[in-house]
């Protein structure tokens, strides 16, 4: 009864979110565990077969950095940055493209789904120009621009070939690279093509998987998760430090993403099963949500 139970509770969000576009970048526990990989890529399986349209993002950066480590390559960090010049640009574009794409791809075609790998260079789907980042010099007060190299910002997005895959049922899988406009590779952030893309085609849902429960009050106490919260609640939670480090640009993705038109985003457990089941199809869901 408890199984039917489940059916039941699931059957309103399967109605609901039919159809739709959801936008899943996988990242955390989801992509270096090989089991979690698996489960992940058949849950998405999953929901294509209840009627929606998954398209996914991946990250990559652990891998990149293991094998720059192999290949003898050192990796060079001004003022804490990793800079990306040719040559690591070809184990990312090695990484991403060649190992990390096609595991994804396989494990979602050996579910039986229609798995289709590319980058954000394929038929110019993100477009993009060198980012100069901004650093605060703590001695002196000053802001410093600093150049990584081959690392890049989106520029203009063309949803094209995502629309190609997802009316022929086929499930995109994304590394997130963009072209420049003389045609070099740039290395982009993965969260934040998730998020872009995701406003481009329409995408009822952004959910980024990772290796931390959501939001949390405390970040020793898992129970002090929050649920739910509101795009205007953002900077009050960021300004008592409650939102801190790195899940202070997951947040704005989100953000920004639903200003762009995305109904909802989720930040969720990657190293929980089946969470992102969980998170679509039951009333609680199990990470933190962030709506209008």
């Amino acid at each position: 009864m408890e199984k039917v139970n489940i059916l039941v509770e699931a059957l309103p969000y399967i109605k609901k979110f039919h159809n739709q576009k959801v936008m899943i970048k996988y990242g955390g526990h989801a992509m270096i565990d090989e089991v979690a990989m698996a489960s992940t890529a058949r849950d998405t399986v999953l929901l294509k077969y209840v009627g929606m349209k998954p398209i996914v993002v991946h990250g990559g950066g652990p891998e990149i950095s293991r094998s720059m480590k192999k290949l003898g390559k050192e990796p060079k960090f001004i003022k804490g940055l990793r800079v990306t010049d040719e040559e690591t640009m070809s184990i990312v574009k090695m990484v991403l493209v060649g190992n990390i794409n096609t595991d994804i791809v396989s494990k979602i075609c050996y579910h039986d789904g229609k798995g289709a790998g590319i980058s954000g260079k394929d038929s110019n789907l993100i477009r993009a120009c060198k980012k100069i980042h901004k650093v605060k010099d703590e001695e002196t007060g000053k802001i410093e621009e600093i150049d990584l190299g081959l690392v890049g910002q989106i520029k203009d997005i063309n949803p094209e070939i995502l629309e190609l895959f997802t009316e022929n049922d086929y499930i995109p899988v994304i590394s997130p690279i963009g072209v420049a406009d003389d045609g070099t590779t740039l290395n982009l952030n993965a969260d934040t093509v998730a998020g872009a893309l995701a406003s481009e085609v329409d995408a009822e849902k952004l959910i980024i998987l990772t290796d931390v429960p959501g939001v949390l009050r405390d970040p020793n106490d898992p129970s002090s998760l929050i649920h739910k919260i509101k795009v205007d609640e953002v900077p009050d939670l960021i300004e008592e430090g409650i939102i801190t480090g790195g899940m202070i640009p997951k947040i704005e993705t989100c953000v920004e993403a639903i200003n762009n038109g995305v109904k909802s985003a989720h930040i969720i457990d990657g190293r929980i099963k089946h969470s992102l089941l969980l998170e679509i199809f039951t009333t609680d869901g199990i990470g933190t949500m962030i709506f209008k």
